[in-house]
């Protein structure tokens, strides 16, 4: 080996260590951060309602009593029940399974297609990052929730006709279930809206990550370019990112209630925090319990997500670290 490539070696090596000790002082900085601590308690408790959380209530969220209609909250129906005598407190812990999947799976597409397109567009630069620009111009110049409506009332009747054309040719009780349209659509439109920002941070980080000693360093080495994007560019710039898709879950989870809320999202019979805010409020004033539930725990996870965020960018953000 010549001393050129000893170099060049070294040069590489120094940046993973740096990134090594760099994540170890993140986690170490977030532990001592106590807003970001309390902020992980509802986030957790969250997940573990979404997981088990249906399995331990004693009614199910469907399940309807005419005979216990709008009943205050007791301790046989601790948040009361609804018009149709359907328990509120079983289907908040419902609503948080549709929240938590939601927020997953929409902010898993954006993030990969806004990693991709954002990798790409930062490191090829010229014509490549042109396009990729364009497109996220375009994007986020459309409102999101105009651009949710237009894609469900766009989308929806041609797949639920779809899905019925299935089930007539297979006979396959799922393609009944048109709910999952709802879903699918939730998904593509909060994956639709969200992508464009992934994209500008990740392009953003690599213009100046790309000129970095150990880039130059992995070029010289002659490595492919695919394999610089995945083990010295994007690791790199993981940190901005790891705030945002942080900040992206509790956004996501705001949106669709949102489209629940206004019609055009996760329609009945799954539950929704949106859509119970917006039931809800039709008899606020003479049965509060119907949307003080639902719009306590969007409150308190909205801010969590905040608080965590805040946290993370703390301990992620080098600039922070000053004082």
């Amino acid at each position: 080996m010549t001393t050129q490539e000893i170099a060049v070696t070294s040069e590489i090596e120094v940046a993973e260590a740096s990134r090594t000790n760099l994540w170890r002082d993140a986690v170490a900085r977030l532990a001592a951060n106590r807003l970001a601590l309390v902020a992980i308690l509802p986030i957790v408790l969250l997940f573990f309602i979404a997981a088990f959380g249906p399995y331990l209530t004693p009614y199910d969220f469907l399940a309807q009593d005419f005979t216990a209609r709008l009943v205050s909250p007791s301790s046989e129906h601790w948040l009361g029940t609804d018009e149709l005598g359907r328990d509120v407190f079983s289907r908040i812990l419902y609503g948080a399974r549709t929240a938590v999947s939601v927020g997953l799976v929409s902010t898993a597409i954006s993030l990969v297609v806004g990693l991709v397109m954002g990798s790409l567009a930062g490191y090829l630069g010229g014509r490549v990052d042109m396009l990729v620009v364009w497109l996220t111009d375009v994007t986020r110049s459309m409102p999101a929730l105009l651009l949710a409506i237009v894609i469900n009332l766009t989308l929806k009747v041609p797949l639920e006709a779809w899905m019925e054309q299935m089930y007539l040719a297979t006979k396959n009780t799922f393609f009944r279930q048109t709910m999952w349209v709802d879903l699918v659509l939730v998904f593509g439109a909060l994956a639709l809206i969200q992508w464009p920002g992934y994209a500008r941070l990740i392009r953003g980080q690599i213009l100046s990550i790309r000129s970095r000693n150990y880039v130059l360093a992995a070029r010289a080495l002659g490595m492919p370019t695919g394999r610089i994007l995945t083990r010295y560019v994007i690791p790199n710039a993981m940190g901005p990112l790891i705030v945002a898709v942080s900040a992206g879950m509790g956004g996501a989870m705001v949106l669709e209630s949102a489209f629940s809320f206004l019609g055009v999202g996760v329609q009945l019979p799954i539950p929704s925090w949106g859509k119970m805010i917006s039931d809800g409020l039709r008899m606020w004033q003479t049965h509060p319990h119907l949307l003080v539930g639902p719009a306590v725990m969007m409150a308190v996870i909205t801010v969590s997500f905040a608080w965590l965020g805040d946290g993370l960018n703390d301990a992620l953000n080098p600039r922070q670290w000053g004082g």
